[in-house]
């Protein structure tokens, strides 16, 4: 199971803590807390994804365990140390040949915030 936070790529196949697992284990958690909970850590570490992924994936399979649906996340942290209702989130259902050509890039090491933005989130003029 491949899910986008921000520009990586994560493989949930065989995680620790399977979406499944978490669904039961965390049942009683509403999905804004687990929002919440992301803003807290990309507050304190803006680039989450890259410098703990083990951290990342734990959130990523959170998300998916609380909504399905849900394949890609982006939190933007306005700098190291903000107040977490500063980071702005979005969440996305990204279509399954885009995020295996994501993926694919990732892989290949061509993958960078531009490509991803221009496939996915969209904030940048074109």
């Amino acid at each position: 199971m491949l899910f986008l936070l921000n520009d990586v790529v994560l493989n949930l196949s065989g995680a620790k803590l399977s979406p499944k697992v978490a669904g039961r284990r965390f049942r009683a958690l509403p999905f804004n807390v687990v929002s919440k909970l992301g803003q807290e850590l990309y507050a304190e570490d803006p680039l989450l994804h890259f410098d703990k992924p083990e951290r990342a994936r734990r959130l990523a399979t959170l998300i998916i365990a609380k909504a399905p649906s849900i394949n890609a996340a982006l939190f933007v942290a306005p700098a190291y140390g903000c107040a977490p209702e500063d980071v702005t989130l979005r969440y996305a259902n990204v279509d399954f040949e885009v995020m295996a050509r994501l993926s694919s890039a990732q892989d290949q090491g061509v993958l960078d915030t531009v490509s991803t933005d221009r496939q996915v989130w969209r904030r940048l003029a074109a």
